[in-house]
């Protein structure tokens, strides 16, 4: 059961990542649930030095934010390979 909620939890923090960095007419489902469980990997090694981990397996509120924080800088770093700039949802 924790695949299925790692991928629930991984498809809703990739939607909603890429709806800060404005790019949710270019993503589908799959690629949100791939950039989701990516992120949150990454989340988490970014903020595990501070004390903030989430696992995704098991929802909860601190592993979605985690997810979101690792999706939104992964989404950034393939924004900035690509088009050179970051585009963000205020701009």
């Amino acid at each position: 059961m924790g695949w299925i909620e790692a991928l629930i939890v991984g498809g809703l923090a990739g939607w909603l990542a890429s709806m800060v960095m404005n790019r949710d007419n270019s993503m589908g489902l799959f690629l949100n649930i791939v950039v989701g469980c990516v992120g949150s990997g990454l989340g988490n090694l970014l903020l595990n030095p501070f004390g903030i981990a989430g696992p995704v397996q098991n929802f909860s509120l601190t592993g979605l934010l985690v997810a979101v924080v690792g999706d939104v800088v992964l989404l950034a770093i393939v924004n900035l390979v690509r088009r050179s700039s970051v585009r963000w949802l205020w701009r």
